[in-house]
């Protein structure tokens, strides 16, 4: 009876992790184009900044209504004191005439229209402002979503980087632990020495600990990708994409990508959007050198009704009907003022378009300048992968037959290790700087 007890207590953790690992949703197998579109889909950064192209948006309905007419409501009511009431006294009458009596309680109600006709270009210009903000944030949300493919396509990389790093470790601990049982046999053969053996153990122990290094970079870069996917941290998933592509086809020219990038770059035109929001801006300032025209007309139902004479204790309507001149003829300077300002702003903006263009030139130029690097430590690194693999097989054959000792054994193993590192870096340093080259050319295709 003791020993069942004793079995049920141990299976219960096995049943348990069994039932976990059951439950545990599969890993997902995403593509990079998938994973593009998994994070523009769910990234909660796209959609803050969705939420300010839609304000934009409605900023430009709310500027647009100011050509509409404006229709307002308005109810009240008032007790009034005591007063005696307007009467005249006639001689041939004992009692004064009343004419006109007093009202205590006072109610009204009025329905008021207003049209703006002539407000010196103001409402044009405030529309125009509006309408090329919107059009500048919806700019503004194309180059924030290709900031974030830029990025999922780094993290994206990075953990295909750190996995083949992980794998590379993983391989580097099997790969020293059939050197130490080698070495255990040439040591009981009498062809190593008790150095050789404790040498193989040390490397195997960092080796062990790079492992270790390796697999938790490899755990943060997944929970880096999950969050610029919009997914919990913690989602397992497979890379489906393997880096290489980025070597194959031909690329446009420098001098092609930099004039796309001037007439495409969704910041670029964004900015551009501005400079025109700008100049309509001091337009809209001048307006107050212009008068102000506005049609006006007004309902009235009210008890009493002071058109109506002598006053009645009654409701009445009327209404009236005209035309609102205004202009300033003094304010200080005020318009004057306003006008320096937006004409500051918009020669601030116009310099700050040249310095950008200046700078989309320059990053087009140096995004270039990196992929050409990263070609070219390729094709370095797949040479130095094969020299490596070929000096590591025959180290191994010396080593197993005695030529070679357990130093030039480890130099062997290190040299393979890194150049495998290395050229996995190579790789995925070329497929983001060609990312990062498209994205600032406006080449990019998500």
């Amino acid at each position: 009876m003791k020993r069942c007890l004793v079995l049920l207590c141990l299976m219960i953790p096995l049943l348990s992790s069994h039932g976990q690992e059951k439950d545990a949703p599969p890993a997902q197998s995403l593509t990079i184009k998938e994973a593009i579109a998994v994070g523009l889909n769910q990234s909660r950064t796209l959609r803050a900044s969705a939420a300010r192209l839609e304000a934009a948006e409605a900023r430009l309905g709310e500027a647009r209504t100011s050509r509409l007419p404006v229709i307002k409501g308005e109810a009240s009511y008032r007790r009034l004191s005591d007063v005696d009431p307007f009467q005249v006294q006639v001689p041939i009458f004992p009692q004064p005439i009343v004419i006109s009596p007093t009202v205590l309680d006072n109610t009204a109600l009025r329905v008021s229209l207003q049209q703006p006709l002539f407000t010196g270009f103001r409402i044009s210009s405030t529309i125009r402002v509006a309408e090329l903000s919107a059009q500048a944030a919806m700019l503004d949300h194309a180059n924030d979503s290709m900031d974030l493919a830029l990025n999922i396509v780094g993290a994206y990389w990075t953990l295909h980087q750190a996995r083949e790093v992980e794998r590379f470790a993983s391989e580097n601990v099997v790969r020293l632990e059939q050197y130490a049982r080698d070495t255990d046999r040439l040591l009981a053969a009498g062809v190593a020495t008790r150095n050789d053996v404790l040498r193989i153990q040390v490397q195997l122990s960092s080796a062990r600990l790079g492992l270790i290094d390796a697999q938790n970079d490899a755990r943060l870069a997944a929970m880096n990708l999950n969050i610029l996917l919009g997914r919990p941290v913690d989602m397992p998933v497979n890379l489906a994409s393997k880096p290489g592509a980025a070597g194959e086809g031909a690329r446009p020219g420098l001098g092609a990508l930099n004039d796309w990038a001037l007439d495409h770059r969704e910041d670029l035109q964004a900015f551009r959007m501005r400079v025109e929001a700008s100049k309509a801006g001091v337009r809209a300032a001048e307006a107050g050198w212009w008068p102000q025209i506005a049609l006006t007309g007004n309902a009235y139902y009210a008890r009493p009704n002071a058109r109506y004479m002598p006053t009645r204790d009654e409701f009445k309507g009327t209404w009236d009907i005209g035309v609102v001149f205004s202009m300033d003829l003094w304010n200080w300077g005020q318009t004057a003022r306003q006008t320096d300002q937006a004409e500051a702003t918009l020669k601030q903006n116009e310099l700050l378009k040249a310095q950008m263009e200046e700078a989309v030139s320059l990053e087009v130029h140096r995004a270039h300048l990196l992929l050409t690097r990263a070609d070219a430590r390729v094709d370095v690194a797949s040479l130095a992968v094969r020299q490596a693999e070929e000096q590591s097989r025959i180290t191994e054959d010396k080593y197993r037959n005695g030529l070679a000792t357990s130093a030039d054994l480890l130099d062997a193993q290190v040299a393979l290790y890194q150049a495998k590192t290395t050229f996995s870096g190579a790789q995925v340093e070329q497929e983001i700087a060609l990312a990062r080259l498209l994205k600032t050319s406006a080449s990019l295709q998500l």
